[in-house]
């Protein structure tokens, strides 16, 4: 196994740790566990364009890599979000919101490879991707402010309600240029 496919294994090897480390922090209210629980989701978050980078720079892009890698990135981002429903920070439908979209791309580029079409990656979902890391990494860092919005803590809210509407916008730009794949169904 080459050296971008184990550091994205670490990766998902991260994910129970931080949802360990993020969950203790809800049992014994204590933010500590938060901030340590945002620092090992950024070095998780950090490894997929470590990575990505290593493989595409030596030429050691694989099959498996191609499909551990993105599922390591679902997998980290939904762990943040069911967990964030868990703690009441954000409300339902901002995750599932998310969580579909990525259903619906993976959808796409699945019927997209069945044809023999590389369904390349657009600069809105690379966009897309850093905001969703930059809300949830802040939704953890000031879970205990005391100001809220509808009940939940205000900065994680509105940082995780842009990431949301974004991910809709990225979501409608991925149909809007693959449609044609669509038609054909």
């Amino acid at each position: 196994m080459n050296l971008p496919n184990k550091i994205t294994l670490a990766r998902i090897c991260l994910i129970p740790i931080f949802m360990i480390v993020l969950m203790c922090g809800w049992y014994y209210e204590w933010t500590l566990f938060h901030i340590w629980a945002a620092i090992v989701f950024a070095v998780a978050s950090l490894t997929d364009g470590i990575d990505g980078h290593i493989a595409r720079s030596r030429q050691l892009v694989t099959d498996f890599g191609k499909f551990v890698d993105p599922l390591a990135d679902k997998l980290l981002v939904s762990s943040a979000l069911i967990c964030f429903i868990q703690l009441d920070w954000i409300p339902a439908y901002m995750a599932v919101i998310i969580i579909a979209r990525e259903f619906i791309v993976t959808g796409l580029r699945n019927i997209a490879a069945s044809k023999g079409i590389v369904m390349a990656a657009i600069m809105t979902g690379k966009i897309k991707t850093v905001i969703q890391l930059i809300a949830i990494i802040c939704t953890m860092l000031f879970s205990q402010q005391m100001s809220e919005i509808c009940g939940y803590p205000a900065v994680g809210f509105v940082t995780m309600l842009i990431s949301t509407l974004f991910t809709i916008y990225s979501g409608y730009e991925y149909i809007a240029k693959n449609v044609e794949l669509l038609k054909d169904m």
